[in-house]
């Protein structure tokens, strides 16, 4: 069971989210991405409770809530879609003698 927690302040921690999330539950792991350039938090995390449950009751009481000056979305998280990048030539195999 996962949980997106967006619009998160950017000095959050994994012990802040924790605890919060501990209210409802247990938390069985905290996933904060960071920016690959900056290294600075995305301002958002991922959440992993141990049961439906208790992620239902997290996400009723906290989507909206107020916390760290920011206004909290949270829901289901929604599986990743396998999206290939844009067709731009890079990592393209490529026949150039056909053209020549």
């Amino acid at each position: 069971m996962t949980i997106y927690v967006g619009n998160l302040s950017y000095q959050v921690t994994e012990d802040d989210l924790t605890s919060v999330f501990a209210e409802y539950g247990s938390v069985k792991r905290i996933k904060l991405p960071v920016d690959r350039e900056t290294g600075r938090m995305r301002g958002f995390a991922f959440v992993d409770m141990a049961s439906e449950a208790e992620e239902a009751a997290a996400i009723d009481d906290l989507d909206g809530a107020e916390w760290m000056d920011r206004t909290l979305k949270v829901n289901k998280a929604k599986p990743r879609d396998d999206k290939k990048p844009a067709g731009n030539g890079w990592g393209k195999e490529r026949n150039f003698s056909e053209r020549y």
